[in-house]
């Protein structure tokens, strides 16, 4: 354990946020995202039992999101004609991002195989236990100043 950081986040995990660089990608996965088979060539770390939102929080207490980018981050669009509405996640991810970067969170909405061909050039999947659908969320590292 260590001070001021989130039991969330493994060993294995830290090591990975911290070998990212800047423009580098991440997703934290939603527990139906194909990890293995798109990250093949990604660190694909399990975070299983811990909800993406909490993840997400954990990771932005560490990393910057780009400010070079006008959408720093990017959730899974619903799949035309799927019934199941707008995610509830959404609402948390929102709330989860403006805390953390409140003058720069835009989100980018990019359609399913879209979104799966972006995450096969992620440096990093974190593979969450998270149950709710359409709950991946994309995010780009940004530089961090001291």
């Amino acid at each position: 354990m260590l001070k001021g950081i989130s039991p969330l986040l493994s060993p294995e995990l830290l090591k990975a946020l911290c070998e990212m660089g800047h423009g580098d990608e991440l997703i934290i996965a939603d527990g139906n995202f194909p990890c293995e088979s798109i990250g093949k060539n990604a660190v694909v770390i399990r975070a299983d039992g811990h909800g993406a939102d909490a993840i997400l929080d954990a990771v932005l207490d560490l990393i910057p999101l780009d400010r070079y980018v006008e959408k720093p981050a990017a959730l899974m669009q619903v799949v035309e004609g799927d019934t199941c509405g707008t995610p509830q996640i959404w609402n948390n991810y929102k709330d989860i991002l403006s805390k953390h970067e409140p003058d720069h969170h835009d989100i980018e909405m990019i359609e399913r195989f879209d979104f799966y061909e972006r995450a096969k050039n992620a440096y990093l999947i974190i593979a969450t236990g998270e149950t709710a659908i359409y709950a991946n969320v994309l995010l780009k590292k940004g530089v961090v100043t001291i």
